[in-house]
């Protein structure tokens, strides 16, 4: 099986608790030996990659200002910039991806891919972008927007941003740089301009980076709507996804897998990774106390705050012992149907709801010993529910320590996961396939 690691540069993931737990160093996710223990950590366990998920504001649309968030510490309230953070951690690690989350709605498609293409050629060939449309409110204030773009807009924007990416990191052909005794730095036949003029983008490249390790980053997506998962099955080859059980799991897997054909491309193309919390220790009655402890530092306020964010709805004004209301959200419609059907089902006040959300974003939660997880985890896989696995913490910087070090052998013992990394690129490790 596949693994990522879930990472924010900043005080939560989607535990909001997390910055909180006494088992977290306080303060550390500003400080870089913070994140070098993470990365080491799971490069020792022989995960795939890591990636941070990313935004471009503080949480305001709770209460339309930015001071709840920020007081209570939610999923916002602090995000370093990943890219740089990345390029440090390339320094100090020789094999896990790494990944960034960068907006095609607030980016231009030069600068990014010279962002990717620079991190590529530093960290050996390991790059992967994690595209986002960009959803909140927050965001377009901070970049001129009166409000942000419509969903469907916020998508043919993407895809033409992806498709003038992947022409400028084609500029450069694989032999085009020579650095010949000669004289001749590059052949500058197989440097081309692209001279893309469409709806959203006019560039003229190319690029000024020479071919990178793997010629473009791994693509990450996580769009979980009807047009999301068009976007993904086009352009992904890894798709993130939350899905409390099996059953949606399952759905998720073979509907995307389904659209792979029309756009050229196979089921094998893309890798599921659905996401999970998991707390392991040496009883399961161990790992429950563990599960409780984190759970405990959900607050319903803060969960409200980031749900508020996610959907780019202000939630202040609804009633907290309520049910949650049917409202149309242009946010992450996907999440939000799904936190819905999560409500009706369990019967959920919209307090409720704010305490899930603040505990894990949804995130099905797993405790149990190292066997119990490690059963879980195959589970999932052979019943075609996914093809791996987003492992997201309860605390930092040792929140994935636990994990690496009783649950990774036993996978390995089973033969379901690598016990080497085979090859240098990300790609070769995602195309790996045998334990």
């Amino acid at each position: 099986m596949h693994l990522a690691a879930f990472l924010i540069a900043g005080n939560a993931a989607h535990s909001q608790g997390l910055w909180r737990h006494p088992a977290s160093t306080p303060g550390g996710f500003l400080q870089l030996d913070y994140y070098r223990h993470v990365a080491q950590t799971l490069e020792r366990g022989r995960f795939d990659l890591l990636f941070f998920a990313d935004r471009l504001a503080v949480s305001t649309r709770y209460g339309e200002h930015h001071a709840h968030g920020i007081a209570v510490g939610d999923q916002d309230a602090t995000r370093l910039d990943p890219l740089p953070l990345l390029g440090a951690l390339a320094a100090v690690t020789r094999h896990i991806g790494l990944g960034a989350t960068r907006s095609t709605t607030y980016s231009q498609p030069y600068s990014l891919a010279r962002e990717f293409a620079t991190l590529d050629h530093l960290s050996g060939g390991r790059a992967a972008w994690n595209v986002v449309t960009s959803v909140n409110q927050g965001e377009a204030d901070n970049f001129g927007l009166a409000q942000t773009l419509p969903h469907d807009v916020r998508y043919d924007r993407a895809d033409e941003f992806l498709d003038v990416t992947h022409k400028l990191w084609r500029s450069w052909q694989a032999d085009a740089l020579l650095l010949a005794p000669d004289g001749r730095y590059a052949d500058a036949t197989r440097v081309a301009a692209i001279d893309h003029a469409g709806t959203h983008f006019k560039v003229r490249g190319p690029l000024n980076i020479p071919s990178t390790p793997q010629r473009s980053p791994v693509i990450i997506q996580a769009g979980s709507s009807d047009r999301g998962q068009d976007f993904a099955a086009r352009w992904a080859e890894v798709v993130f996804n939350i899905q409390p059980d099996l059953a949606r799991m399952q759905r998720f897997y073979n509907d995307l897998k389904g659209r792979a054909a029309q756009f050229g491309r196979q089921p094998h193309d893309i890798k599921v990774l659905s996401a999970v919390m998991p707390f392991v220790a040496s009883s399961r009655a161990h790992a429950e106390a563990l599960r409780a402890q984190s759970n405990a530092l959900a607050d319903p306020l803060v969960g409200l705050s980031t749900l508020s964010s996610h959907m780019n709805v202000d939630f202040s004004g609804y009633a907290l012992d309520a049910p949650l209301a049917d409202i149309q959200v242009s946010g992450i419609q996907g999440l939000f149907k799904l936190l819905k059907e999560i409500s009706s089902e369990r019967q959920l006040t919209l307090a409720d709801a704010g305490r899930l959300y603040a505990q894990g974003v949804l995130v099905p939660q797993v405790a149990g010993t190292a066997s119990d997880i490690a059963d879980w985890l195959e589970h999932i896989v052979a019943e075609r529910g996914a093809d791996g696995f987003v492992i997201t913490p309860a605390h930092l910087p040792h929140g994935f320590d636990d994990f690496v070090e009783q649950v990774v052998p036993e996978l390995q013992r089973r033969g379901s996961l690598r016990r080497e990394y085979r090859g240098q690129h990300l790609r070769q490790h995602l195309a790996q396939t045998e334990g």
